[in-house]
C-alpha cells in the first residue's frame, strides 16, 4: 500500500489505524503488526485493542470486544473498504461523527452551553475519515481531511521551492484527545478558565475538523508568538491565502483565544 492511500477510519471512541503506521510496545505487538493490516486504537488512552490480518481479528488485551465503542468499530470494519458515497452525486461523502458524547466532556470540566455563545466558536464534528499527511515534527503520522492533506502537501512544495520550510506540529485531533489535554494541565494546577485563553474546549477546536495545523519552521519552537518574525511566516502571511489557508487566531480575536500565528485553518476563514 503507498503511503499517500492510508486512511485513518475513526469511530467515536475507537479509530483504526494503518498497521504499518505505528509503533510496537512490545515484541508480542511487534509480531502482530508486521502482518496485520488494520490496528483497533482506543481514543481516550492510545491503547490498541485488537489487529485486523487477512480478515481476522486478534485481540492485544482481555475482553477487548467489551471495551466501549467496539460494536462500531467493528461496523466500521465491515465496511472498511466501501468508500461512502452520496446515492444523488455518486461524489464521496464527507461524513461525521455524531456529537452525543461531547456534553458529557464538557460537563466533566464544568463547562456549560454558553460557552459556545460567549467565544463565538461553534462545533466541531470529528470526520468519519481522514487520510495520512505525512510526518509532523516529531515523526508522529499527520492526519488530515483529504482535501486539506492534499492543499498541504501543495503547499509545503511550494514553499520549498523559495527556500522556506514549513513543519506540521500538530493537525487532527479528537475530542477525547482535547478532552485529555485539559486534564493534564488540570493535574499541573491550572485552571479551566486558564487553560480555555489557549486551548478551545473540547468539541470547539478547529483541530477536530481535520483541516487545522499548527505550523512551525526548523530552529524555532512549537506554538510560540515568537514564530511570527520567522520567514515562514512572512510567506505564509503572502501565499497561505492562495492555497486556501488563514490564520484562525489574530491579535484581539473575538474568541477570547490568544494571538496564535502558528494555527492555520484549510477552508473558510475564522470570523
Amino acid at each position: 500500500m503507498r503511503s499517500n492511500t492510508f486512511q485513518l477510519v475513526n469511530t467515536p471512541e475507537i479509530e483504526l489505524w494503518p498497521a504499518r503506521l505505528l509503533s510496537a510496545r512490545s515484541n508480542h505487538h511487534a509480531r502482530l503488526l508486521a502482518r496485520s493490516d488494520t490496528v483497533l486504537r482506543r481514543k481516550r488512552d492510545g491503547r490498541y485493542l485488537a489487529t485486523l490480518a487477512g480478515g481476522e481479528l486478534v485481540g492485544l488485551v482481555p475482553q477487548w470486544k467489551r471495551d466501549a465503542g467496539v460494536e462500531a468499530a467493528l461496523a466500521a470494519v465491515a465496511a472498511l473498504h466501501r468508500p461512502r458515497r452520496d446515492a444523488a452525486t455518486g461524489i464521496r461523502a464527507l461524513a461525521t461523527l455524531p456529537l452525543d458524547r461531547l456534553s458529557a466532556h464538557l460537563g466533566r470540566l464544568g463547562i456549560g452551553d454558553e460557552y459556545g455563545a460567549r467565544t463565538g466558536l461553534a462545533i466541531v464534528a470529528e470526520p468519519e475519515r481522514l487520510a495520512f499527511a505525512g510526518f509532523d515534527r516529531y515523526r508522529r503520522p499527520l492526519w488530515m481531511r483529504a482535501d486539506a492533506a492534499n492543499a498541504w502537501r501543495h503547499m509545503r512544495e511550494a514553499a520549498h521551492r523559495e527556500g522556506i520550510v514549513l513543519e506540521s506540529i500538530s493537525g487532527y485531533r479528537s475530542h477525547d484527545y482535547q478532552l485529555g489535554i485539559f486534564e493534564r494541565k488540570l493535574a499541573r494546577g491550572l485552571t479551566v478558565e486558564q487553560i480555555l485563553t489557549v486551548n478551545a474546549a473540547p468539541g470547539y477546536s478547529e483541530h477536530h475538523s481535520g483541516c487545522a495545523l499548527d505550523i512551525g519552521t526548523p530552529g524555532e519552537p512549537p506554538a510560540e508568538e515568537s514564530f511570527e518574525h520567522t520567514a515562514a511566516f512572512a510567506w505564509l502571511q503572502r501565499n497561505a491565502a492562495a492555497h486556501g489557508f488563514h490564520m484562525s487566531y489574530p491579535r484581539d480575536n473575538p474568541h477570547g483565544i490568544v494571538y496564535e500565528p502558528w494555527h492555520w485553518r484549510y477552508g473558510v476563514a475564522a470570523g
